[in-house]
């Protein structure tokens, strides 16, 4: 394969663009293809949390857990309170058999999200 061939295709066109190609990749189940289009743009515009969840989540899908992971650290390290990427980070340390570390990331997406050990929202 055309490595060059391959970098163009990925990386053509606008900020805009790449994103809507790489959201139609992972819709398709096009976990690598939408990574190697997310992986550059998340490097252009490094601040944005929603395409380097999406890198992070084609990573999980793709079974690349150690780059899922590099990437879900790095958004809850900027943003403690994102409950959908603390979500996945537990996902993945699990997937990884890392159990421990994985049950306090997903009791933390819990409490986030409101769901709390006797099934109630805390009190008000």
């Amino acid at each position: 394969m055309n490595t060059t061939f391959d970098s163009a295709y990925y990386a053509h066109g606008t900020p805009a663009e790449r994103w809507e190609r790489a959201r139609l990749f992972f819709d398709a189940k096009e976990y690598t293809a939408a990574a190697h289009v997310l992986d550059p743009l998340v490097a252009e515009v490094p601040e944005q949390t929603g395409p380097r969840l999406l890198l992070a989540r084609s990573y999980y899908h793709s079974a690349q857990l150690g780059r899922a992971e590099a990437q879900l650290r790095v958004i809850v390290e900027r943003d403690p309170v994102e409950h959908y990427a603390r979500l996945m980070l537990g996902r993945t340390l699990e997937r990884q058999g890392r159990g421990e570390e994985a049950e306090t990331q997903l009791r933390i997406a819990a409490a986030l999200a409101g769901d709390f050990q006797d099934g109630s929202p805390a009190a008000e």
